[in-house]
């Protein structure tokens, strides 16, 4: 029997991250990955996958459109291209990880993990047995697939599946007006799709500031994608040729494929977690402590299979905090410093409270906001759609959250995200000198509108 200081169980951007700096902190590190390819759901069929579709369908929008001071003809898709150039991005970030495994003597098991007890585990497809002083359960998630969808990962198909579409639908439904559905459904719009996003509640985005989500829906809409909001599905099946959506109201709605993104759950099958006397939740995570610790001090678990969004970046952040409490007894996460990103054109992202959270918890706030329009930047990359919205403490003036919708607002909430995990004030970050001309201003603009008044609105 093999035995090691640290067992992780998962590959994914929690459970790899984990293993690295448990390695860099001196600890023997196993790691138990059933999948060939290190990286997980994000770095296979995730985050890296979609976003090379996102970045790459955006150009050719681009050019569609018309390019400022420009014109092209003879556009021509070559699909296969496309798809090839998203498997090498794919195919380099995951030899990088197995290059860091390498690099930091990380032992990495091919195999499916099962608890045999608290401490020892099996790797199912070659016997082995594993013992560990401690274990890290950072297994995922997997897509929710509801009772009333007819998943057949042909006409009714997953995320996964709508990654790698060998042909540009003419039409196609996404049900699930989330980040996963947009994002998906933006571009198959992009590439020439008629897209349809209906969605349950009565917004798009629904976990984010409602005044974002709101904007965000009508540029979708202006863009072409038909969004319906506040509608609820019965049925999804596939059927000869195509698929068939049935509402609440008995509309029939066809297309020929239907993209099932309701959302994820946590992915703990075959684990036998009651081996080991753990239990999931009402749903199905697994419960922990603020230092991300079962009910066994020795058993810790992060990412999707715990609380909280289900993030890559929340995970890793997790699994860092994780293996340093395991060595030096500290380790913490910032929740409200982690950003979400819609990674779309114009971009969708936030980070902090919103509005709305500050309301219901009755904590008083000021706003100030900035519009793309306003800044020179934006402007000469005709990029005009959009704001930045910074929420402060009434009394403190510290910042509470940021919400941005516009190009490039992901990395303009990198910023945010730190002067939220340092406590800074509007003050602080309408003060800071940014380049100019930069669409960073723009952040800068609505802090001091949150503090005071900007200058240039």
């Amino acid at each position: 029997m093999r035995r090691h200081q640290l067992l992780i169980i998962g590959a994914g951007p929690g459970g790899y991250v984990a293993a690295i700096r448990a390695a860099q902190l001196g600890l023997d590190v196993a790691v138990v990955e059933r999948e060939k390819a290190l990286g997980g759901t994000c770095l296979r069929v995730g985050c890296i996958p979609s976003k090379a579709l996102l970045e790459t369908t955006e150009r050719i929008y681009e050019v569609k459109k018309g390019l400022l001071g420009a014109k092209v003809a003879g556009l021509e898709l070559d699909l296969p291209a496309l798809m090839a150039h998203k498997d090498k991005v794919v195919q380099a970030n995951t030899q990088g990880v197995d290059f860091l495994f390498k690099k930091n003597k990380i032992q990495r098991y091919l195999g499916t993990a099962r608890f045999l007890s608290d401490r020892k585990v099996l790797v199912e497809e070659t016997g082995e047995e594993l013992e560990a002083e401690r274990i890290l359960i950072a297994t995922g998630s997997a897509p929710l697939i509801p009772p009333w969808a007819q998943v057949d990962y042909e006409r009714v198909v997953t995320s996964t599946e709508a990654l790698s579409f060998s042909e540009v639908p003419q039409r196609l439904i996404v049900v699930g007006g989330g980040v996963i559905g947009l994002e998906l459904g933006v571009v198959w719009h992009r590439l020439g799709a008629e897209v349809v996003v209906l969605e349950y509640m009565d917004r798009i985005l629904p976990t984010m500031d409602a005044e974002l989500s709101r904007a965000a829906e009508r540029v979708f809409k202006k863009e072409g994608l038909a969004i319906r909001t506040g509608v609820q599905v019965t049925a999804v099946l596939p059927q000869k040729g195509g698929a068939r959506v049935e509402l609440k109201d008995g509309e029939v709605l066809e297309a020929d494929r239907v993209l099932v993104a309701v959302g994820r759950r946590p992915y703990t099958e075959g684990l036998h977690l009651e081996a080991a006397g753990l239990a999931t939740d009402e749903k199905g995570r697994i419960p922990v402590d603020e230092h991300l610790r079962t009910r066994l001090p020795h058993i810790y678990a992060i990412g999707d299979v715990i609380r909280g969004p289900m993030l890559a970046h929340k995970a890793s952040e997790e699994g860092i905090a994780a293996v340093e409490h395991m060595v030096t007894g500290y380790g913490h996460v910032d929740y409200q410093a982690i950003p979400s990103v819609v990674y779309t054109h114009p971009e969708v992202a936030g980070v902090g409270y919103t509005e709305e959270e500050l309301k219901a918890q009755g904590i008083p706030y000021k706003v100030g906001k900035f519009p793309y329009s306003a800044s020179g930047r934006a402007r000469a990359m005709g990029e005009t759609e959009g704001f930045v919205k910074v929420l402060a403490h009434a009394q403190t003036d510290r910042i509470l959250g940021v919400h941005a919708l516009g190009a490039r607002a992901g990395d303009i909430l990198a910023e945010a995200a730190l002067a939220i995990y340092f406590k800074a004030s509007a003050e602080d970050l309408g003060r800071a000198p940014h380049a100019h001309p930069s669409l960073s201003e723009i952040l800068k603009e609505a802090a001091l509108g949150a503090w005071e008044r900007p200058i240039h609105l």
